[in-house]
C-alpha cells in the first residue's frame, strides 16, 4: 500500500514502536487462531518491516462490525499535546518528523497550533480534527472574532480552511489582527457601513440556524408531498379536470413532480417569472391596437 496514512504508520512503527495494540478475538476457543478487529494497516506495517509479533488487546464479544466506532480518534489538538510532551521529554524534531513521515515545516506548524488563538477558540476546538492552517488564519483574527468564526464553522461542520479564508475576508479591518493600525484607517468604511454589514451578517447567521434546525421536517416533507401529487396526476381523470377548471394549478403540480433538485426548481420558478412579466407587459399593446381598430372602423358622424 501507498497512501500516507499507511506511510506514516510505517515511519512510526520504524521509529518508536508500536504504540496502539491490535485488537484481535478468538474465534474458536480450541484453536490458536484469531480474528483481527482493529489495526488491519498496523498489521500490514508490522510484515513488511518484519516484525512477527505484536501486542494484542483480546476482546471478549463479537464486535467485528462496530469495533471501528467504538474506538476514539485523537483530535487535532490533543495531538498538538501529544507532541509538545514528546519535545518536553527530550524527543527531536527531526525524530518526529520521521515517524510522522512529515518535513520538519508540518511539525513546527503542529507545535505552534495554538499560538495566537483565544482559550474560548480552544475548548471549542478540543474535539474537532482539522488542519494546521485553520489556526494560521484564525490568528488573523481578534479573540472575539475568534470565537465567531468557529462557531459558524462549527454550526455548519466545515471547518476547512477555505470556509476561514472567507470568514476572514468578511472580518472588519477593526477585528483584524493582520492589518496596520494606519493601512486600517486609510481602508476603513464608513461606521454606517460597518454597522449594517454587522446586522447583515447577523441576520444570515440567524436565517441559516434557522433554516438548518427545520431541513429534515421541510424536505421529508416536500419528499411526501412530490409522492402523492405524482400519484394524483398518474390519474388522467383527476388531470383532465384540474386542466379544464386550474390549469396554472395543474402547471405548478407539474412542476413540483418534474423537479428534481432545489436548484432546478428556483431556475424553472425564475423562467416562469420572466414569462409572465413579457406576457403582461404586451397586453397594454394589444389592447391599444385593438382599440385604435374599433375607432377607426366607426363611421364619421360628420
Amino acid at each position: 500500500m501507498g497512501t500516507r496514512k499507511y506511510r506514516q504508520i510505517v515511519s512510526s512503527i520504524k521509529e518508536i514502536g508500536l504504540i496502539e495494540p491490535l485488537s484481535v478475538i478468538a474465534t474458536n476457543p480450541e484453536q490458536t487462531e484469531f480474528l483481527l478487529l482493529d489495526g488491519h494497516l498496523r498489521a500490514l506495517a508490522l510484515k513488511e518491516l518484519g516484525i512477527p509479533n505484536a501486542p494484542s488487546l483480546f476482546a471478549k464479544d463479537d464486535e467485528t462490525y462496530t469495533y471501528n466506532h467504538r474506538i476514539n480518534r485523537l483530535s487535532t489538538i490533543q495531538e498538538h499535546y501529544m507532541i509538545r510532551r514528546a519535545i518536553d521529554r527530550g524527543v527531536s524534531k527531526d525524530r518526529l518528523a520521521r515517524a510522522f513521515n512529515v518535513n520538519l515545516t508540518s511539525i513546527n506548524r503542529r507545535i505552534n497550533l495554538l499560538s495566537g488563538i483565544c482559550p474560548v477558540a480552544i475548548d471549542l476546538l478540543q474535539d474537532k480534527q482539522f488542519t494546521p492552517d485553520v489556526t494560521r488564519v484564525l490568528r488573523n483574527m481578534k479573540a472575539a472574532r475568534q470565537v465567531e468564526a468557529l462557531e459558524l464553522m462549527i454550526a455548519s461542520n466545515n471547518i476547512t480552511v477555505v470556509h476561514a479564508e472567507a470568514l476572514l475576508k468578511a472580518t472588519p479591518p477593526e477585528q483584524r489582527t493582520d492589518t496596520p493600525a494606519p493601512e486600517r484607517e486609510r481602508r476603513s468604511a464608513p461606521l454606517e457601513q460597518i454597522v449594517k454589514l454587522e446586522k447583515e451578517m447577523s441576520q444570515v447567521q440567524t436565517h441559516y440556524k434557522e433554516a438548518e434546525s427545520h431541513y429534515g421536517s421541510d424536505l421529508l416533507n416536500l419528499v411526501v408531498a412530490k409522492g402523492y401529487l405524482t400519484k394524483l396526476l398518474a390519474n388522467l381523470a383527476v388531470q383532465s379536470f384540474i386542466q379544464r377548471h386550474e390549469p396554472e394549478i395543474l402547471k405548478h403540480f407539474e412542476l413540483v413532480v418534474n423537479t428534481v433538485s432545489m436548484e432546478e426548481a428556483v431556475q424553472q420558478r425564475n423562467a416562469s417569472d420572466q414569462m409572465t412579466v413579457g406576457h403582461d407587459l404586451q397586453m397594454p399593446l394589444a389592447d391599444g391596437a385593438s382599440l385604435a381598430e374599433s375607432e377607426l372602423s366607426e363611421p364619421d358622424d360628420l
